[in-house]
Order: structure tokens, then sequence, then C-alpha cells
């Protein structure tokens, strides 16, 4: 474990200062860049019944007392996603939230518990229109930051061209060998068939591994150190087993609307064309909360008035993007607490 150096000492905060200024300076280009497309900022609110319910996110919990001195568990958001829906659904249709959010379990170069999410969302649009916002705010990062390409421990992206788009089974075949595709029979994988194949990729899985789990084996091992390189890449379509919040591509029954984006080998930001089908929805917590219940030994509550709103949200593209990251990558940073005024944990 690496000594701690309090970031309040003038020596470390005068070598952080200048990725600081440069994060003023690039949330102020994006917030500038969102006014003139027409988004109005939104400020969502930190406390929720629920923290989200996928898998692999741990929550901050923490205990409401009322006047009476009655208790409620409530938790630290882990995106502001079910907040902003609400909104959509009482008739918002360009809404952007640069919000503070909480994940426990992580803490890596490119993790800390607590961090700075941008979420926006298009009313009554496609997922394709957020391809083409991200390749503009990532032009618009660099700009901001002074900087003319990204980059990230000796990685490099040119944030002024056009992203490479590929789909997830196109990254499977090409980097793995794998035909994903062939493994899937509509929301469920074939754990045997994904298995068989990433063996003969070379790939080690454990007996108990899930088709989920040898998925995403796949990418950490195989895909993703090819992702970003150059340029940005957007990884799209992704298998029904992985959806999470993303509705079915129209026509298909084997992969959703949903998209990735790296740079530099790094994960910026994850994009839905938005399910609003509520029973399929409740259906997908129950599953992922059985499985955090199987892994984790514990389950969060299912927001009851984020289902009631989805039964009215109209149709809706919205993405989730690391700022913090993104800020990395613009001025050079290889650590995320270079880029955070205040680090949860000391540097």
């Amino acid at each position: 474990m690496r000594e701690s150096i309090p970031f309040w000492l003038p020596g470390p905060h005068a070598a952080r200062r200048p990725y600081l200024a440069a994060r003023g300076r690039i949330a102020a280009a994006l917030r500038g860049w969102f006014a003139g497309s027409g988004f109005i900022e939104v400020e969502t609110a930190t406390l929720q019944v629920s923290p989200g319910n996928e898998t692999h996110l741990h929550a901050f919990a923490t205990d409401l007392v009322g006047p009476g001195g009655e208790h409620e568990t409530l938790y630290l958001r882990t995106s502001p996603e079910f907040a902003c829906k609400k909104l959509l659904a009482a008739g918002e249709t360009r809404i952007f939230d640069f919000a503070r959010v909480f994940r426990n379990r992580e803490r890596t170069a490119l993790h800390h518990p607590e961090f700075t999410m941008l979420e926006w969302y298009r009313a009554n649009e496609s997922y394709e229109t957020l391809m083409d916002d991200c390749a503009a705010l990532l032009a618009e990062a660099a700009r901001a930051a002074g900087a003319t390409q990204l980059t990230y421990r000796g990685k490099t992206a040119d944030p002024f061209a056009a992203p490479e788009r590929i789909t997830v089974a196109e990254a499977f075949d090409r980097y793995a060998g794998v035909d994903l595709l062939a493994t899937i029979t509509g929301a469920q994988g074939d754990r045997d068939a994904l298995a068989a194949a990433t063996v003969a990729a070379g790939i080690q899985i454990a007996d108990d591994d899930t088709w989920g789990d040898i998925f995403s084996r796949v990418i950490v091992e195989k895909v993703d150190p090819h992702l970003g390189m150059g340029r940005a890449t957007i990884l799209y379509e992704y298998p029904l087993p992985q959806a999470a919040l993303a509705r079915a591509k129209p026509g298909g029954d084997k992969v959703a609307e949903r998209f990735e984006i790296y740079a530099c080998g790094v994960e910026l930001g994850n994009a839905f064309g938005e399910l609003t089908d509520v029973a399929e929805q409740r259906t997908r917590f129950a599953e992922a909360m059985a499985e955090k219940q199987r892994l984790y030994g514990e389950r969060y509550p299912v927001d009851e008035d984020f289902l009631a709103a989805l039964a009215q949200m109209p149709q809706a593209a919205g993405i989730a993007l690391g700022f913090d990251r993104l800020v990395m990558l613009a001025t050079g940073a290889s650590r995320i607490d270079q880029v955070i005024w205040t680090p949860v944990v000391d540097l």
C-alpha cells in the first residue's frame, strides 16, 4: 500500500493545480456547448430510496431520521439516472446534470469513491445522436485544456477525429476470435457455448463463472486494450444479457441499443436507447438483485416511483460520462486524484 500524502500540503497542491484549473475550463466549455444545443442544466437529489439496481455497483447507505424519530434507510446515488428520467416523464426534453455520485468498493487510478458523472438525455431522439454528442464534447474538452490529443499513460487519441464505430460482436470476432452472437438466445446467454469459445481464445475461466462473467473477461482481457487508440472508439450494440436499462434494437432479439465510448483504452461513457417497458425493467432489476445477493450477500430496493415515471416517460436516449476521466485524458493526468479538488482519500 502506497504512503498517502495530504492533498492540502502546498507542494502537492501546486503540482495538481494546473489540472484543477483545466477542470474548470473544461466544465465551462461543456456547459456552453450544452446551452448552445438547447439543453437545460438540472440538479438532482443525492439522497435516493434506491441507489440503482445493477449487480456490481455498490452504494453508501445512510439513515434518515424523521421529526418523530422514525428511521428510514436512504442511499447516496450511484448515478442521477433515475431522477433524470423522472424529469423526462415530467416533460423535460433535453437535460444535463454534473452530478456528484458515490460508489463503494472502488479505488484505483481511474476510480474514486466520490466523483462527477456528467449525464445528459434527449427525449424523442435516437441514441446514435449521443454518439455525435460524444465526438463534439471530446473536442470541446481538448480545446478548453489547450490539448492537441488525449493522453493516458503513454496512450494517445485524437479528440478531433471522428470516433471509430464497432459493434461488440465485431470486436469479439476481431480481437478474440469469438462468435458472440452464436452464444445468445434472446435475453439469455448460452454459458457453455461462450465458455468453450473463450477457452479456445486462451482465456482462463472459473467453473462458477456465469455467461456475464465470461463476457466481462473477454472484454477486459481481449477487447478493452485495443479501444480508443489513435482516436476514440464507440463500442455499440451490446448483447441483450448486458442491456441493463437499454431497450432491444428494433427488429432484433440479440442486441440492445447500448454503447460505450473509449479513448486511450479508458472507458469514458455508457449510453442507452432507454428502456420504457416497465414489466421488462422490473424483471431485469429482479434478476440483477438476485445475482447481487448471490455474489455479495446484499440487494437494494426498487424505486417504485421510478417505475411509475417510466410508464409515462417518452422514448429517449441518455448517457453517463465520467467527467473526471475526461479531464484526466484532456490534461494528461495519470491518477484521478490529480483532477479532484479535495480527494476523499489522500494522494
